[in-house]
């Protein structure tokens, strides 16, 4: 940690170039003799990157950042807040601390946190961040979690663990044995110092396969953010042996769409079919990850248009997981047809169809945007239709 760039005139320099471009400022050269420009200019594109990720960082003074890789794996201040209400309790531990944003938000639900992080640049860069808003309850270790926990020897109420996402030979992976550490094969030792523990893990990562390799799930949370899956918050409790529950989640700024279900109710559920009727409903990414299809169409009362279109309608309007659109016309699907729409806009999506959106924009010569929404797909006997549609707020 370079504590020069806390200097005040530093500082004001950072906050004033947030919008300059890096490598102008790199060819200028650093205005102040005692700190090198590579190094503010790191501070500005970490900084930068924080602006809407950690809102609470951003906007706060002397805040010293990591380079901008560690930013972009941290959570969001979003997700953090969200996972925080998943736990609560005297103490937990993060044995993968990283930036901190977990623990920070962690600490508003204990009366002690435990943040383990191996680098030491890093461990100092969260222990000075955390003493800017007087965070007291937090303590920061420079250690390898997994030998802090065993070399500590106490209990806590909870462990935190986001393992690494990528491996030195594999690069990104898709199974938590290729993950460091490796919780599988330590979870008998994880179980020996707490009951509970919450895991988050790439969006990657196949359910399936993490319950497969996991023992003692009791409920997974598939979180997305606008629209789009960027994490799993697994639950394990141990001596747990009962239905494995999932919980969706769309998270907003103003709102949070919500879908809960067991596997075991997934597997039973007996999903009904028709065809396109007065409404359409597209489940959100967490509940497409989730693959949560069948009972969905039975607990929601809406039917499916396919077995593998993922696409509902129903004739009366619900509330839904994902995007709601009034149908406004539906259309066999060939080449004059296509020709035909005389749509010049519209927002084109395919849900089990042989095209791709691109493949179908170049026929058609239908550009991207506007109001009408195109949803090209499969019906029930096989039918290629284009399904025409208004989005319903």
């Amino acid at each position: 940690m370079y504590k020069r760039i806390l200097n005040i005139d530093i500082q004001e320099f950072i906050n004033n170039n947030l919008n300059s471009d890096a490598n102008t400022l790199i060819l200028k050269g650093s205005p102040f003799p005692e700190v090198d420009i590579k190094s503010i200019v790191e501070q500005i594109e970490a900084k930068k990157r924080c602006e809407k990720k950690l809102p609470t960082w951003f906007s706060s003074a002397n805040i010293y950042y990591p380079n901008k890789l560690n930013i972009e794996q941290t959570s969001s201040e979003i997700t953090a807040k969200y996972k925080s209400h998943l736990v609560s309790g005297k103490s937990i531990i993060d044995l993968t601390g990283g930036f901190g944003v977990d623990c920070f938000y962690f600490s508003k639900q204990f009366e002690t946190v435990t943040h383990c992080e191996i680098n030491q640049s890093l461990s100092d860069i969260v222990t000075h961040n955390y003493e800017q808003w007087g965070v007291t309850n937090i303590q920061t270790i420079c250690d390898d979690g997994l030998n802090f926990l065993k070399q500590n020897g106490n209990s806590f109420n909870w462990i935190y663990i986001d393992p690494s996402r990528r491996h030195d030979s594999k690069g990104k992976v898709f199974f938590l044995k290729d993950c460091l550490p490796n919780v599988p094969e330590h979870l008998d030792t994880l179980f020996e110092y707490s009951n509970n523990i919450l895991i988050k893990t790439s969006p990657l990562l196949d359910i399936s396969i993490g319950i497969n390799e996991l023992e003692h799930v009791k409920k997974i949370h598939v979180v997305s953010v606008n629209n789009e899956v960027k994490e799993l918050l697994w639950v394990l409790e141990k001596g747990y042996s009962q239905h494995v529950s999932i919980k969706t989640v769309n998270l907003k700024s103003d709102s949070m769409d919500s879908f809960e279900f067991s596997i075991h109710e997934e597997n039973e559920a007996i999903a009904s079919y028709h065809a396109p009727l007065f409404y359409l409903y597209e489940p959100n990414p967490a509940l497409l990850k989730s693959g949560g299809f069948n009972i969905v169409s039975q607990n929601l009362q809406v039917h499916k248009l396919h077995k593998h279109s993922h696409l509902y309608t129903s004739d009366n309007l619900i509330d839904f997981p994902g995007r709601r659109f009034q149908i406004n016309d539906v259309i066999v699907y060939n080449n004059k047809s296509l020709k035909r729409l005389g749509i010049k806009k519209a927002n084109i999506t395919t849900r089990n169809f042989p095209e791709t959106v691109q493949q179908i924009r170049k026929k058609s010569k239908i550009k991207d945007g506007g109001d009408v929404y195109l949803f090209f797909t499969t019906t029930l006997d096989d039918k290629k239709l284009i399904v025409m549609c208004n989005r319903i707020n």
